[in-house]
């Protein structure tokens, strides 16, 4: 009786084991790389081995597999044996073990902690990973060595990795399906960067705080329907006392609307009358998380805090969504000539034209650090972003900024012709009384 309380022992530990490794199953497979070094950097207990385990997924996670399949066999194998001893060596003793066994593993192995797994993924990966490391180097290639034997076996090609990590099988799908042209090599550039969205970073796709348009809580809506018309922006960031306190966000249908309501004699109401609340995000936060918060609360634009409580930038569903599609154009986009010279003797160029390339058409040195291109140029000498009409003088040429493009509605095009006498150090005649 006791050696059979003890095989019954063994079982019952054989089992939670093989609850366990399931249970980290689940976590490991749940946490991401982007996840992984947040845990690292804040310094978190097993952080730096669950970045080990997350950067070669497979390694790992078929060892869980191998000895979770273990344990579950070899308690169904001491379970089926004491049924033998209880029962006799009789039908009823097999189909007695084969059913509580399925019931326990299915239960205690399959659901309980495949739940447990899910709802606490991080504490849970932290917990696993220092001992999913040792397991590795203990047992070594072994899963690898079956997995080579696997594919020996099996006819046609096998999965190098094996078949059970599931996003490594999905990625090799669909470099087959485009291989067998069922789908167009666009569309598998798609499917992989859905993939991908885990482990990009709102900081990767943001709009920069340096390229982003503010207006003050004290303008007037005249001035805020001007402002959007002339950047093209129908969302604009409503700023207090600097650009690290965005208080709101003002909307241009909002300002029409006011502005159709309002008596024409009424008084200049302020902006921040008007502005709605504004959503703000942290810049580590992964995109598919974003993505899913956006489109439950339903907004399509919110504010980049870095870990200063600083304002980082700005990003919006589109960002998002060019991950997965590329980038977006509409109809007012349109191809212009990098040079293209003007009857008066200007020149319009693109912003994305190097200031070295400009300074040759012009003859001219152009030393200005830490800038590259004619937009950014302009933008260092106006001190903000350029919009529509934004004007300066940089080494005796008068930048202009004429046209918006893209999603971004960035500067597309410059106007640069030689200063006139009304230009002085790089101030219009008459500006400093204005």
């Amino acid at each position: 009786m006791s050696s059979a309380n003890g095989w019954l022992l063994s079982a019952v530990v054989l089992v939670v084991i093989g609850g366990l490794i399931a249970s980290a199953e689940t976590a490991l497979a749940r946490i991401s790389r982007v996840r992984a070094d947040e845990f690292a950097r804040e310094g978190r207990r097993g952080a730096k081995r669950l970045q080990a385990v997350v950067a070669d997924p497979p390694r790992y996670l078929n060892l869980l597999l191998l000895l979770r399949l273990s344990c579950e066999l070899i308690s169904t194998v001491i379970a089926t044996l004491l049924f033998i001893d209880l029962l006799g060596d009789q039908g009823w003793a097999y189909a007695s073990a084969a059913a509580l066994m399925i019931l326990v593993s299915y239960v205690i192995v399959g659901v309980s902690p495949r739940t447990l797994g899910r709802q606490h993924a991080e504490p849970i990966a932290l917990a696993s990973a220092p001992i999913v490391s040792g397991l590795t180097r203990i047992f070594g290639p072994l899963p690898q060595l079956l997995i080579l034997l696997g594919n020996a076996l099996t006819p046609g090609k096998g999965f190098r990795e094996g078949p059970f990590t599931s996003e490594a099988e999905l990625r090799d799908l669909v470099d087959l399906a485009e291989e067998r042209r069922v789908i167009e090599p666009d569309e598998r550039e798609m499917i992989h960067s859905v993939f991908e969205l885990g482990d990009t970073l709102v900081r990767e796709v943001m709009v920069p705080r340096t390229d982003m348009v503010f207006i003050e809580r004290g303008k007037t809506l005249d001035q805020a329907l001007s402002l959007a018309l002339r950047s093209g922006f129908s969302r604009i960031p409503v700023v207090g006392e600097n650009e690290d306190d965005v208080i709101g966000i003002a909307y241009l249908k909002d300002v029409v609307r006011r502005g159709h309501e309002a008596a024409v004699d009424g008084p200049a109401e302020k902006i921040e009358s008007l502005m709605r609340p504004a959503t703000y995000v942290p810049e580590s936060k992964p995109i598919d998380q974003l993505l899913r918060e956006m489109q439950a609360r339903q907004i399509h634009l919110a504010i980049v805090i870095d870990e200063y409580g600083g304002t980082a930038g700005l990003v919006t569903i589109e960002d998002v969504l060019e991950e997965i599609v590329g980038e977006i154009a509409d109809e007012y986009d349109q191809e212009a000539p990098r040079v293209e010279w003007l009857a008066d003797g200007a020149v319009r160029v693109t912003a994305r034209l190097t200031v070295s390339e400009l300074g040759e058409l012009f003859d001219c040195e152009i030393d200005v650090d830490d800038v590259e291109t004619v937009g950014g140029l302009l933008a260092h000498a106006l001190g903000r972003v350029p919009i529509a009409g934004s004007e300066a003088v940089v080494e005796g040429l008068t930048l202009t900024a004429e046209s918006l493009a893209g999603r971004r509605n960035r500067i597309s095009t410059v106007v640069v012709r030689r200063a006139g006498p009304a230009w002085h150090n790089g101030v219009k005649a008459g500006a400093e009384h204005e």
